[in-house]
């Protein structure tokens, strides 16, 4: 082991031993003004978030925020600062010090304990829970960083997240050439299985509450009873492109550059993501009709894709 790597995991044990972050407090207080911003850009239209008549009826007496929505009310902003006890930062600048200046997402995993309600003052803590490397990869050398950060109304844990990270050695000035890599390998959970199990035998499968399809799978019901047990439908695949984005950067393993990444609105109503495959960006347009493709990738793992319809 070198002295290098010797400092970094020296640095990395005396971070994770400061344990959590001083409680980061929102700027805001759950509101209904950011609700509906969110809802609107997500797509979202479950009503207990927006009508309040349907809300005092619900399981909930009234208003509640979107769960997916608990990482928004801590945001810095835009002119925000890190917190000086923040430890993603200090690791991040002790792997800058080492050389690994580049730094690409891999995963997030987060759990929601309950609904947030229109008042409550959210505060956040984060904790470094791990530091692995050097590990070689299709990026180049890095290390693997992953936190924990948990959301508080007072002193009551609302949700929280595992985050991680992967800090490397950017390459060279000269363009490298394209690496036939391994995927980054999706998260599965109980509540995604039955939509990765149906990939392997080339069915689009989606989540189903009683009459509501869902996509993404979740874990509760659109209407946030404890009463229905999900089951799923088979998508036709076809469908709409309803956006989409031309990935130029950073690189992705396995995957030349650019590729298109369409979000389509099937024709059963719900909209799912995945690469589009043998498709040009300039032809790519809003409108465009595809069809469901499946990645095969091995035994375990078989990939959502799509196809222009020709």
């Amino acid at each position: 082991m070198s002295g290098q790597e010797v400092g970094v995991q020296e640095a990395a044990e005396r971070i994770a031993a400061q344990g959590e972050s001083s409680p980061r407090l929102a700027r805001d207080a759950v509101n209904q003004a950011m609700v509906n911003n969110w809802v609107e850009a997500i797509g979202d239209h479950n009503p207990v978030y927006t009508d309040p008549g349907f809300a005092a009826d619900s399981v909930h007496k009234g208003l509640v925020a979107p769960p997916a929505m608990a990482q928004v009310w801590t945001m810095n902003g835009l002119h925000g600062t890190r917190a000086e006890d923040d430890p993603l930062g200090a690791m991040m600048a002790v792997l800058d010090e080492a050389g690994f200046t580049s730094v690409v997402a891999t995963n997030s995993e987060q759990t929601y304990h309950r609904y947030l309600r229109h008042g409550e003052h959210v505060a956040a803590t984060t904790k470094l829970e791990g530091v692995v490397g050097p590990k070689r990869t299709a990026l180049g050398e890095g290390w693997f960083v992953t936190t924990r950060t948990t959301w508080y109304v007072g002193e009551e844990a609302v949700a929280d997240m595992v985050f991680r990270v992967l800090k490397f050695r950017p390459p060279g000035a000269a363009p490298a050439p394209a690496v036939k890599a391994p995927v980054l390998r999706p998260v599965i959970s109980r509540d995604t299985e039955f939509f990765w199990e149906g990939l392997k035998v080339g069915e689009l499968r989606i989540q189903r509450w009683g009459e509501t399809l869902r996509h993404p799978p979740g874990p509760m019901p659109p209407d946030g009873s404890l009463d229905t047990v999900p089951d799923h439908v088979v998508a036709c695949g076809r469908g709409k492109v309803y956006s989409y984005v031309v990935h130029h950067h950073p690189p992705v393993p396995g995957k030349e550059l650019p590729f298109v990444v369409a979000l389509v609105e099937l024709e059963e109503g719900v909209r799912v993501m995945a690469e589009l495959l043998d498709a040009s960006p300039e032809e790519v347009h809003i409108g465009l009709p595809v069809e469901a493709a499946f990645v095969r990738i091995d035994d375990d793992l078989t990939l959502p894709a799509w196809k222009v319809a020709r």
